[in-house]
């Protein structure tokens, strides 16, 4: 399992990217600035650190002057700058890319697989989904029921590989929506409703009487156990 050492001075989004990557087969820890993060970085050694650049004591460059002197374990920067000679300045010294607030959560799952094979430290999780007889590929974005293709669009695709990686565990609406439109969506939570329903009727016998994807009212859903 890949360590991905998450570096950021907001708690809350530490927590989203903590329990994001959590769910996608990666061991997560953090630190709130760059001084703890060169503590945490030598005592856990992760495969890849994702970078605030803003943050208080140390912040991401000096961080990536001070690590690049004693690893080379890839970089990401997170950085709410738009300048590119910000961006350029955090490649200079030694990180290998970058992602700008806000991001959503597929765009910086793809950063982190893209940097890893880059350099030659691909991620490891299951890149197929099995649930009775439903089996979802992430690799060719496939779903099968009972062996036959199922037409899905991203967001149900990304909505039902969200649920059945964490079977049993309940998500608010909220909780789905951000995790398939990032930090700052501009979505209604109701949304969520209808790719639920187009979704039962693609992969459920008897939409009307889920089997899969159950509803617990007055909180969301959750893909049964």
């Amino acid at each position: 399992m890949k360590t991905i050492l998450v570096v950021d001075d907001n708690a809350s989004v530490r927590t989203l990217v903590r329990e994001y990557l959590s769910e996608q087969g990666l061991r997560v820890v953090t630190a709130d600035n760059g001084q703890n993060a060169l503590f945490v970085a030598r005592q856990e050694k992760p495969d890849l650190i994702l970078l605030d650049i803003m943050m208080p004591e140390m912040d991401g460059y000096q961080f990536v002057t001070a690590y690049r002197k004693e690893s080379d374990v890839p970089i990401i920067l997170i950085t709410a700058k738009l300048e590119e000679t910000d961006k350029v300045l955090g490649l200079e010294l030694g990180a290998d890319d970058y992602v700008t607030k806000p991001f959503g959560m597929r765009e910086l799952l793809a950063r982190i697989r893209a940097v890893l094979r880059r350099t030659g430290a691909d991620v490891l999780q299951p890149d197929t989904l099995k649930a009775a007889n439903i089996t979802l590929e992430r690799d060719t974005r496939q779903v099968r029921v009972d062996g036959d293709s199922v037409t899905l669009t991203p967001s149900e695709f990304d909505l039902l590989a969200t649920l059945m990686e964490s079977p049993g565990r309940v998500f608010s609406r909220a909780d789905l929506l951000i995790k398939l439109q990032g930090t700052s969506f501009e979505g209604v939570e109701r949304t969520i409703d209808v790719h639920v329903r187009n979704l039962r009727t693609k992969i459920e016998a008897d939409p009307a009487n889920p089997r899969y994807i159950e509803t617990v009212f007055g909180v969301g859903y959750r893909f049964s156990e």
